[in-house]
C-alpha cells in the first residue's frame, strides 16, 4: 500500500538505516551464492557471516568449506547454520549430523556457536506436521543434544508468524540467542520468552551477497558471542 504522507515516514526510514549502520553487519550464505568474494565483503565493512552446513540428516551444502574458508582468511567473525526437518528424524540426530559436518564451535573468538534454522516447509505442511507440543520437544532435543556436546546453547533463527503458529509461541528457549527474520524496517514483535534479539535478517538481497543480517550491539559484543 503506497501512502501520500511521505514526509513523516523520511526520519522513521532514516533512523532504520542509521540504526542499520551503527551495528555490526553481516551476511548470511549458501550454495545458492556458490561465488561470493569474501575480501569485497570484508572491504564493504561486513562483520560477520552464518554459513549453512547441513539440512536435515541427508543434505551437505556443497559450498560451505570454500565459504568457511573464504570468510576465515578475510578475518570475519563466522558460524554455520543447520536446516531443520523435524518431519524426517529427531533433533539430536540432526544435532549430532551438524556438528559432524561444520556445526561445531570452539572458543576462539571467532567461531558462532552453531545456529538452527527452524521455520516454514519449504516442501510440505507448515509445521512439518507436528503439534506446537512435539515442535517445543524436536526444538529443545536438538539444542540439549548441541549443548551437551558443545557447552554451548545453538542460535535459533526463526520468525514471529511460524514461531506463534507451530510452537504455540513458546517461551521456553530463553537461553538461546535469537536471530529474527523479518524483511522490514524493524524486527517487529519478538517470539514469546525473548526480550530482545541477538541477530536481526532484515532483508534477503542488498549490497552484499546473500541475506543481509546485522548484530544488536557493539563489535565487542559480537566478539563476546564467538567467545563463549
Amino acid at each position: 500500500m503506497k501512502s501520500h504522507f511521505l514526509l513523516p515516514l523520511i526520519p522513521l526510514a532514516l533512523a532504520a538505516t542509521l540504526e542499520k549502520r551503527a551495528a555490526p553487519q553481516g551476511i548470511d550464505v549458501s550454495h545458492f551464492q556458490p561465488n561470493v568474494d569474501w575480501a569485497q565483503v570484508k572491504a564493504n565493512g561486513i562483520s560477520f557471516a552464518f554459513i549453512k552446513a547441513t539440512e536435515g540428516t541427508t543434505f551437505i551444502d556443497p559450498s560451505f568449506s570454500s565459504h568457511y574458508t573464504g570468510a576465515t582468511n578475510a578475518g570475519l567473525i563466522r558460524g554455520a547454520y543447520h536446516f531443520g526437518h523435524p518431519d524426517s528424524s529427531s533433533g539430536a540426530t540432526q544435532a549430532n549430523f551438524f556438528l559432524a559436518h561444520g556445526g561445531g564451535w570452539s572458543g576462539d573468538g571467532i567461531t558462532f556457536p552453531g545456529v538452527l534454522d527452524i521455520e516454514f516447509n519449504p516442501s510440505g505442511d507448515t509445521c512439518y506436521g507436528l503439534t506446537p507440543a512435539a515442535m517445543v520437544s524436536w526444538i529443545k532435543d536438538f539444542s540439549d543434544t548441541y549443548h551437551a556436546k558443545t557447552t554451548r546453547f545453538p542460535i535459533i533463527y526463526t520468525n514471529t508468524n511460524w514461531w506463534k503458529q507451530c510452537t504455540g509461541n513458546s517461551a521456553a528457549f530463553t537461553s538461546n540467542s535469537l536471530w529474527i527474520a523479518r524483511f522490514s524496517s524493524s524486527p517487529g514483535e519478538l517470539p514469546a520468552g525473548w526480550p530482545t534479539y541477538t541477530f536481526w535478517q532484515f532483508a534477503d538481497s542488498g549490497p552484499n551477497p546473500g541475506d543481509q543480517d546485522n548484530f544488536n550491539g557493539d563489535l565487542a559484543g559480537l566478539k563476546r558471542i564467538a567467545t563463549g
